[in-house]
């Protein structure tokens, strides 16, 4: 008899589509994308919740507030030709809401203000616009913030989920990665200042997150073009720039041809400034002319009162009165570099998907702290990290930085009359440390328990006493701003002390990795 051979098949090569094709169906298995839709739609909700309270500058003329702002920018771009946009004419007084944000921002008031043209045109009519706040008006301009955020920030976020969690190639436990998306999504900074204050950072920091999660997955060029479009949405994303060019710098260092991948990262960037700044290459000043819109100096070293260095050592120190707007930026300038280098020492010598995260972190700190013109709301750019490291961060350390960048903007907060949606968010963001996950990461880190209890009590009592006094007490007449400067020193000292710590964690790392389950290099 003729033995009958049996055709042996190979096993097919594994392909990062494969790959790809296994987590997500290893993501719809666990029902983590069940869990996304839920948790979205609870934090769609939360966000319209608050949008239905007041906002920025509500009814308080001439000049309003970032409402205003913004809706002003639609009556600009939607009226005016693109040249006129960044420039001071007769039909665009720049002393009024004068746009002071890169190209894609007056791009996504032009798409808006379309929107707003077609259903209601009077919202956006040149000179007869202003101050408009009929509630039809409020409505369009509400759905304009939301539709940002479902359309932008909720699928990075997702993007996000799906590389961090798929990359182990377990997709993790679902209770866990619920509770991960759920500090994401329902950041209550992020919900206040957008859906209350009235901004559009979602755009900025979802473009961000999508950059984050490209370099999570090693899609360097991608991740490039959409950090560029952040930082042509705001330059605040700059508070980025150097832990993005740390990692894919170290990282192509560590390539077959490092000079060929630094070129198609640098055509990369080059390709988007371009496309985006396309408008006004055309001649020298119209360029220069936008880029001094860009940086407003001439409103000092920092606005309002924000926990950072120069507002909390102004008690002492008279910044403004002592030296000159030059000095103070020059100094600054320094300040911030030496912060923030550091960390991109860390990711230029040993680029790791973590160590990326953290040096996120830690640039983002560096600015809040000690660069120049910071506003109470930029603590946005370090939250934004903090929660993407939630499992990573003891979960203590993560519920009290949330807490302390609420307090933070507290007197901005209770400025716009958003006290009640905003003791709802802080309320809710205890509930969600203290959720079975929460306190799994807790609980996980906690190595004295007694001590770290104590902090917390200490750091909640504090704060609940600074919330009483600023809502039921009147400063003494000499010391008007005296709360707001407690409330400042408070945080900025608690910031600090955190922006110390990840800095050690980040540098801690490299050990880590040697000592236990090493990363995979880079190709």
């Amino acid at each position: 008899m003729e033995k009958e051979r049996k055709k042996v098949q190979k096993p097919k090569p594994e392909t990062e589509s494969n790959n790809l094709y296994d987590i997500s169906c290893l993501f719809f298995q666990k029902g983590i994308m069940g869990s996304f839709l839920v948790i979205s739609i609870f934090s769609l909700l939360l966000r319209v919740s608050v949008s239905l309270h007041s906002y920025s500058g509500a009814g308080s003329p001439p000049k309003f507030g970032d409402f205003e702002a913004q809706r002003h920018w639609m009556e600009i771009t939607t009226n005016l030709p693109i040249k006129d946009w960044y420039f001071n004419t007769t039909n665009n007084d720049l002393s009024y809401w004068g746009l002071d944000y890169p190209p894609l921002t007056a791009y996504q008031s032009y798409f808006h203000g379309l929107i707003l043209k077609y259903f209601d045109p009077n919202s956006v009519s040149l000179f007869t616009s202003r101050g408009y706040e009929t509630h039809f008006g409020k409505l369009l301009m509400r759905w304009t913030v939301l539709s940002s955020d479902l359309l932008i920030f909720f699928p990075a976020v997702l993007y996000f989920i799906f590389v961090y969690h798929g990359g182990n190639g377990s997709g993790g436990d679902q209770s866990d990665v619920a509770w991960h998306i759920a500090v994401i999504l329902i950041n209550p900074c992020l919900i206040l200042i957008d859906h209350g204050h009235f901004q559009y950072n979602c755009i900025s920091l979802g473009l961000t997150l999508g950059a984050v999660a490209a370099v999570l997955s090693r899609k360097n060029l991608l991740a490039c073009v959409l950090f560029c479009l952040s930082l042509n949405h705001k330059q605040m994303s700059a508070y980025y720039a150097p832990a993005f060019f740390s990692h894919l710098f170290g990282s192509c260092l560590r390539r077959k041809n490092p000079p060929l991948e630094v070129l198609k990262l640098g055509l990369a960037v080059l390709g988007t400034f371009a496309i985006v700044w396309w408008p006004y290459l055309h001649s020298r000043d119209a360029l220069f002319g936008v880029l001094s819109r860009l940086a407003p100096f001439e409103r000092g070293i920092y606005e309002d009162y924000v926990a950072n260095f120069w507002c909390s050592t102004s008690i002492l120190i008279k910044w403004k009165r002592l030296f000159t707007t030059r000095s103070l930026r020059f100094v600054s300038l320094v300040a911030t570099i030496l912060t923030f280098l550091p960390s991109m020492i860390q990711q230029i010598l040993a680029p790791s998907s973590k160590g990326f995260l953290y040096g996120l972190l830690n640039s983002s700190f560096a600015f809040y702290l000690f660069s120049f013109q910071v506003h109470e709301k930029s603590i946005l750019l370090p939250l934004l990290p903090a929660t993407l490291l939630a499992m990573e961060l003891p979960g203590v350390h993560s519920m009290l930085l949330m807490l302390c960048a609420l307090l933070s903007m507290f007197p901005l907060l209770c400025r716009d009359k958003l006290v009640v949606p905003y003791m709802a968010l802080y309320a809710s963001s205890i509930l969600l440390y203290l959720a079975p996950s929460g306190r799994r990461q807790i609980k996980k880190h906690l190595s004295r328990p007694m001590i770290t209890f104590s902090i917390v009590m200490i750091q909640f009592l504090c704060s609940l006493i600074f919330h009483i006094i600023y809502l039921t007490i009147r400063p003494p007449e000499k010391y008007p701003y005296l709360f707001e400067a407690m409330i400042m020193n408070f945080c900025f000292s608690h910031l600090l002390g955190f922006s110390v710590y990840t800095n050690v964690k980040q540098w801690m790392l490299p050990r880590q990795f040697t000592s236990g389950d090493k990363e995979k290099k880079l190709n």
